[in-house]
């Protein structure tokens, strides 16, 4: 899972960060609304942990970027003290979950982790298929299918952005933990065995190529479609 953590503090943030980084998750910290923005423009997010309070404004203001760049994007507030008028604005703006600072780093992961499920990020079922991220499995028509790795962690993020088209770049960001060090040529070879192991035995398409864009999840189509 990667997270945006956009936070001023340089001591809180750097204690979430390591934090989250112990337990598997894959963290890129920013100090302010002008970073925060940048990321969210060039890297896929599953959550978003925002301080309200940021040195060049609110970081409410940002939370309708992300969801607009990222319609599936998860979204915590953090906040240093905050009224109940502010909570409620903080929903209505599409906040999902509101802590007040300070606050105990496992019971900030254990919210991460119930708004990752509640959100839909555990089990995805389209019809047939069913994608179980938790168990490493593929379900189809009631068969398993033996796509597992980074292959598996390909099909599970464009499944989870369905309704988008992503990049090289941002699926390497995304699944990656550290893209410098790889290649673009990986996501090639990942598609192709989902191509293979999956798409061609059972006569479907889960992944079309956008030229020059990158790939879209396109289940369900018939692979005769593709």
């Amino acid at each position: 899972m990667r997270i945006l953590l956009v936070e001023n503090n340089a001591n809180l943030s750097k204690d979430i960060s390591a934090y989250l980084n112990e337990r598997s998750f894959q963290v890129d910290v920013a100090e302010n609304l002008e970073d925060g923005e940048y990321y969210i423009s060039i890297r896929n997010y599953d959550l978003i942990l925002i301080s309200l309070e940021l040195s060049d404004g609110n970081g409410l203001s940002l939370i309708p970027y992300a969801k607009t760049k990222h319609p599936s994007i998860v979204s915590i507030m953090l906040a240093n003290k905050a009224s109940s008028e502010q909570e409620i604005k903080a929903f209505k703006e599409g906040v999902d979950d509101f802590i007040a600072k300070p606050f105990d780093l496992g019971v900030l992961v254990a919210r991460i982790e119930a708004r990752l499920r509640f959100w839909g990020s555990s089990i995805i079922e389209i019809e047939d298929l069913v994608i179980n991220p938790d168990e490493e499995k593929i379900i189809y028509k009631g068969k398993e299918i033996e796509v597992k790795g980074k292959p598996f962690e390909v099909l599970t993020h464009l499944a989870r952005h369905r309704d988008q088209i992503v990049s090289k770049e941002q699926l390497l960001d995304a699944i990656w933990e550290e893209p410098e060090l790889v290649t673009p040529n990986v996501i090639e070879v990942a598609i192709n065995q989902i191509r293979q192991k999956m798409d061609k035995p059972l006569g479907i398409s889960t992944v079309e190529t956008v030229r020059r864009r990158g790939y879209r999840f396109c289940y369900p189509k018939s692979g005769a479609e593709n």
